[in-house]
């Protein structure tokens, strides 16, 4: 990555001389490629599944936790205090220790290294990043919020969800939802509407599954 790539990769729009100079374009485009590269992986590793429940699990992938997951290993959080003006260096903190910032400093990464690397480098360095999301993602149902609603009624649980944030212009807006089951969170997800994130959440909650399924 050039250091001109880099450093709009590590501009925030809150300091960003023009908000096109900020990351959001690339991350505009690294959100597009991360889909296209886990999307290709699954349905190369799960050739017999259907596109339902390959487009649930591939929202499992990209949401917001595991891209935050993957910005933290790389270290994205501290390049982007480090690249910080000085003025706006305790703001970069605060920024950095934001999951959806981190998620966003992933993606913008990934679109730098398709513009400045090419695809075949940006694959393979996305799927080692997201190899352990990849690994975790199952085929099992399409809709996982009503997996979630069954297993819950034959256990006589209350499932509740919650709109807990809402990020983005209109175009491209961002939503998280948790889940309760018995009281307890115990899944969050983000997606592009209200119903992806309940969606993304309910997954999370099932691979948790600290209930038992047998029937009452």
């Amino acid at each position: 990555m050039g250091p001109r790539r880099r450093r709009q990769v590590f501009t925030h729009s809150s300091w960003a001389p023009r908000r096109e100079a900020s990351y959001e374009r690339l991350e505009f485009l690294g959100d597009s490629v991360l889909g296209l590269v886990v999307s290709e992986e699954l349905m190369r590793r799960h050739p017999s599944v259907d596109e339902g429940d390959l487009s649930w699990m591939r929202q499992a992938v990209v949401a917001r936790d595991p891209c935050a997951a993957a910005a933290d290993a790389a270290g994205l959080p501290e390049a982007l205090v480090a690249a910080a003006p000085p003025a706006r260096a305790e703001t970069a903190r605060e920024l950095a220790s934001q999951a959806t910032v981190r998620a966003a400093l992933a993606e913008a990464v990934i679109g730098a290294a398709w513009l400045d690397l090419g695809a075949d480098a940006t694959r393979a360095a996305v799927l080692d990043a997201f190899a352990s999301a990849i690994d975790v993602a199952a085929p099992g149902t399409r809709d996982p919020k009503t997996t979630l609603q069954e297993e819950a009624a034959r256990m006589r649980i209350e499932v509740a969800y919650e709109l807990t944030d809402t990020q983005g212009p209109p175009q491209r807006r961002v939503f998280t939802s948790r889940v309760r089951v018995g009281g307890t969170v115990m899944g969050e997800g983000t997606g592009p509407s209200k119903q992806s994130s309940e969606q993304a959440a309910a997954a999370q909650a099932l691979a948790a599954r600290p209930w038992s399924a047998a029937p009452c």
